[in-house]
């Protein structure tokens, strides 16, 4: 089986010069200016799109990300490119490592606007999903009623809008967020949270919004890069077993969950792009999900690990 044309290259590592994806530096420039990264951004595009890849998912907060892409898809003029973008962070890293901030959270109407404006400005409309960039329970989004009935109106441009979550809350986030409506019909049809073996509490809610018929997509499915770099024992004795490596093995779990339309994928090079898609084409056995199932850990303590990652 293969799941290829369920898969999104995520641009978080590459549309900037830091991330806190673990296991990225072997793969980027040792000087990642611009330039370099725009390059090696093109590159990776290319090799998926050969590979079959077809869906690319980018973010206001990615640095130059959308740039990238748009570049990208002007010269090769692909057509039958799915992209969707996000909107509620602002990347202020000004281009730096060492940056104290890297990127700032703010979900009003003005930031909306603003971001939205320069999403269009830069890939016109080739945007067919435009998402709350990490929904959680304390957003004002929930009471924001201007804000809804805009984003609600995008549907008139023929946009789909969705949410991404993070946080030990996403389950009840999701929920509630698939709730909100304005005129009687829902403002997210689709929906962009973490799942991965060792946080895969969101399962149950992204269950119940696809048989919903809510667009479901799978991020941070390597829980940025620690199912990779240092994998569990359980993951690396599956990955032996299989002749792949251990993100392959990481992936095919998600792939594995009939609710998962789309799985996205954040490669800092070719190298792990293509280790990454034998994810795609690997079928694990019930019995090896049932052992990988066991690695699931407290959201709260996942989420507090997560925090301490530094941007590198």
């Amino acid at each position: 089986m293969d799941n290829t044309t369920r898969v999104a290259v995520g641009l978080a590592v590459l549309g900037r010069p830091a991330y806190i994806n673990v296991g990225s530096d072997a793969e980027l420039p040792g000087e990642r200016t611009v330039d370099a990264m725009r390059e090696l951004t093109e590159t990776v595009l290319d090799e998926a799109y050969s590979a079959g890849v077809r869906r690319v998912d980018v973010a206001r907060s990615y640095g130059r990300a959308e740039e990238f892409l748009a570049g990208w898809l002007a010269d090769r003029g692909h057509a039958d490119v799915v992209v969707s973008s996000k909107w509620g962070y602002a990347y202020v890293g000004e281009w730096r490592r060492d940056s104290g901030v890297h990127e700032v959270k703010e979900h009003s109407l003005s930031r909306f606007r603003a971001q939205w404006a320069e999403t269009r400005e830069l890939l016109g409309d080739v945007v067919s999903l435009y998402q709350v960039h990490s929904l959680t329970p304390d957003s004002p989004l929930f009471t924001d009623e201007p804000l809804l009935a805009e984003l609600a109106a995008l549907r008139s441009d023929g946009v789909r809008v969705g949410f991404s979550t993070s946080g030990p809350e996403q389950a009840s986030t999701i929920r509630r967020a698939l709730e909100l409506t304005v005129d009687g019909e829902p403002v997210f049809t689709a929906v962009q949270s973490t799942w991965n073996p060792l946080e895969p509490s969101a399962g149950l809610a992204l269950a119940d919004a696809h048989a919903e018929g809510i667009l479901v997509q799978a991020k941070e499915t390597l829980a940025n890069g620690r199912l990779a770099v240092d994998p569990p024992f359980e993951v690396g004795a599956l990955a032996t077993v299989h002749d792949v490596t251990p993100d392959a093995v990481a992936l095919a779990t998600a792939f594995a969950q009939p609710w998962a339309d789309v799985v996205l994928l954040g490669p800092a090079g070719t190298a792990q792009l293509q280790s990454n898609l034998a994810g795609a084409r690997l079928r694990l056995t019930d019995d090896e999900l049932e052992t990988l199932a066991e690695l699931r850990q407290a959201p709260s303590e996942y989420w507090a690990h997560r925090s301490t990652l530094d941007w590198q």
